[in-house]
């Protein structure tokens, strides 16, 4: 095994042992082959060359190439090319195990074949401080000594298999292959860590290729600023995908933070159902009852019972983690009663739901924030309903709502 940082600058020779110049550069065609180093671009007398790596062999002393197939040329920018130490060292990547980004501190590469058809693959980045090290000691320690040197520090190495070299902005940035499924997979707090810390380039184009639910969980978890960022980098259709996606209080205070034309495009491209629920909520102030409240809530009329409440729960499309409570509603809208969905479960499918009900607590849409946290402080709540003057339901608040508000504080 050899390092990037070890053969840079290495002397280049031909077979006949005749000096071409310093290795500069280790180049991939990704097409072609997804690991092999396929050309080496080398310096001499001020100029760069490029010579196809025929690898006759390659120690700590220096790399022999065989030049007699081809005389070395130029370097020509091929799009289709990726060079290891411009377009891979010191990039930002996504480490979905260690749950966010880091940088690319060293290249490992493997001399495989027979003799006489020596190759030169990449078989993974190096991500941890035994890269870094090694780079830190570049030029102060001989180069036969640059891996023992490092070797006190424990090697931290993503297989090469699993990236993918592409061109996500002119500044050809590189991304993992599983980045997308792998971030759908983890917490959406924890991918939203791992979003917020990419450079901007790199943000957007994982964002926009994400699956449009996976996106709107993320989207939710970010700061505001940072969510305005990402949408802006969105057409207006893509964004009102993502927040259709989300529960519509979110999606309010998204587009809240945007300029009014752009809101407005978005609304637009929104189904109507969604764009309804959302506009309703925007006319609320932010730190009131109202313009905290989501309308994703489950309300049944106050006649119904237990085997109806299952079935509606089966069918409820808005986010079952906040789904703790079922809403009793008289003809007028008003609220009834309160059932915790624990005692719901436990019920016989013909029991009827009022008498199990509590009285409902509740809060006006105009109420502070401040005054909803001490409700849910004072009752120990995990819903609480907001209704209007006549009491009629509008929304619902839960307890993660007023986590995260407090949280921000």
């Amino acid at each position: 095994m050899f390092y990037l940082t070890e053969l840079i600058n290495l002397p280049l020779r031909n077979t006949e042992g005749r000096r071409l110049g310093r290795v500069r550069e280790l180049v991939l065609e990704p097409e072609q082959d997804a690991n092999l180093v396929r050309m080496v671009i080398y310096r001499h007398d001020s100029n760069q060359w490029q010579i196809p790596l025929r690898l006759a062999g390659l120690d700590h002393e220096g790399m022999t190439v065989d030049a007699r197939q081809a005389a070395p040329v130029p370097v020509a920018t091929n799009s289709g090319q990726r060079w290891l130490r411009r377009d891979v060292l010191d990039q930002q990547i996504i480490d979905v195990n260690g749950r966010k980004v880091v940088r690319v501190n060293d290249v490992g590469l493997e001399m495989g074949g027979q003799e006489g058809a020596r190759e030169l693959r990449a078989q993974g980045v190096e991500i941890g401080m035994a890269g870094a090290a090694r780079r830190l000691l570049q030029g102060m320690v001989p180069r036969a000594w640059l891996a023992p040197a490092s070797g006190w520090v424990k090697e931290r190495a993503i297989p090469w298999r699993t990236f993918d070299l592409v061109e996500t902005d002119p500044a050809r940035r590189m991304r993992l292959q599983i980045t997308y499924q792998a971030l759908g997979r983890l917490h959406p707090a924890d991918a939203a860590d791992i979003v917020e810390e990419l450079a901007p380039a790199e943000r957007d184009a994982v964002f926009g290729s994400l699956d449009s639910e996976v996106a709107a969980d993320i989207l939710g978890e970010v700061k505001p600023k940072m969510q305005r960022s990402l949408i802006e980098g969105l057409d207006a259709e893509r964004a009102a995908d993502i927040l259709e996606e989300m529960e519509p209080d979110e999606a309010a205070d998204v587009l809240a933070e945007l300029p009014a034309e752009q809101s407005e495009q978005i609304l637009r491209d929104m189904e109507a159902e969604e764009r309804e629920d959302v506009t309703d909520l925007m006319e609320y102030p932010e730190n009131t009852a109202g313009g905290r409240m989501t309308t994703d809530f489950l309300a049944l009329g106050e006649t119904a019972v237990a085997a109806q409440a299952v079935a509606a729960l089966r069918n409820f499309e808005g986010k079952v983690e906040n789904l703790t409570t079922v809403f009793l509603l008289n003809p007028e809208r008003q609220l009834a009663g309160m059932v915790p969905l624990a005692r719901i479960l436990l019920a016989r499918p013909g029991d009827a739901l009022r008498p199990m009900a509590e009285e409902p607590i509740t809060v006006e849409r105009g109420q502070e924030e401040r005054e909803v946290a001490e409700v849910f402080n004072k009752y120990n709540l995990l819903a609480l309903p907001v209704v209007d003057e006549q009491k009629r339901m509008l929304g619902v608040i839960t307890v993660d709502d007023v986590i995260s508000w407090l949280s921000e504080r």
